[in-house]
């Protein structure tokens, strides 16, 4: 697995396309390339999916391409409206668009930049309730934690992080908004509750569940917010409209959703969507 990422914004289309055919391999590399463009925030699990998937296909390696979701959108657009008609069906340099959530594959779709029809959810994710590792009894629940007045809870800023707007959505769909006006800690971002946590700020805390897998040496989850109330993060991935290799792609797309995929994401704190 090859992984490459963009810290400084987009310039021009063509430093982009530079970058994506920086990562296909030179002739003498037998392994075919499998190009996913993706946010940064998915870093962790496509890492993993690409490692294992690579593992059960030697003759092929995954290229990761990582920058922000604006940008992606630009590259894809630049790619797509190219005024010497650079690329056509099956020549492009990207195989997968795996953006942060699935606003902009649903932008893509509508501007037909990835192939119809070929969206896959593959992971979820969801607000989650953590308490100190050390602590021994602790709710078990979102609603038992809201009828304890005792318990202070710390939250992320909801006017400023995704991580607050979920915890508050949650908390007004468990019907428990009131019982906790007087009683959150609200810190800056998912760190700051962790740490208002462990400081003795704050007895429980509300955040993502890949969050608390990498904090797993200090704090547990004892509470996971259901698909229902808490309106889980979904993550999907697409085909890019020029992809060089459909076959490879749908084969890719198909093990993302597949039980040994879905454990893997699991362990990392992912849910797996409920299938329709």
């Amino acid at each position: 697995m090859k992984r490459q990422h963009r810290s400084q914004p987009l310039l021009f289309c063509a430093a982009f396309l530079m970058g994506l055919l920086s990562l296909i391999p030179a002739p003498c590399v037998s392994a075919e390339p499998l190009v996913i463009a993706a946010s940064p925030s998915l870093a962790t699990p496509l890492e993993a999916l690409a490692r294992a998937y690579e593992a059960a296909h030697p003759d092929v390696q995954v290229k990761l391409y990582f920058d922000s979701g604006l940008d992606l959108r630009r590259m894809i657009a630049g790619m797509e409206n190219s005024p010497t008609g650079q690329y056509f069906i099956g020549t492009g340099p990207i195989h997968l668009i795996a953006p942060g959530g699935d606003e902009l594959i649903t932008r893509l779709q509508q501007k037909y930049y990835v192939l119809p029809g070929s969206k896959r959810p593959y992971a979820t994710v969801s607000p989650v309730m953590i308490v100190p590792e050390s602590l021994v009894e602790a709710p078990v629940s979102f609603e038992l934690m809201a009828r304890d007045t005792r318990m202070r809870v710390a939250v992320a800023d909801p006017d400023m992080t995704l991580l607050g707007q979920k915890t508050r959505d949650l908390f007004k769909a468990l019907g428990i908004a009131d019982l906790l006006n007087d009683r959150m800690d609200v810190a800056t971002d998912a760190r700051g509750v962790v740490d208002h946590v462990l400081n003795g700020q704050a007895d429980v805390g509300i955040i993502f569940g890949p969050d608390a897998v990498e904090k797993a040496d200090r704090v547990r989850v004892v509470a996971v917010a259901s698909e229902k109330e808490g309106r889980p993060i979904l993550h999907s991935m697409a085909m890019e409209r020029y992809c060089p290799n459909r076959t490879l792609c749908d084969d890719f797309l198909a093990y993302v959703q597949s039980a040994e995929a879905g454990t893997m994401l699991k362990r990392l704190g992912y849910g797996v969507p409920t299938k329709p």
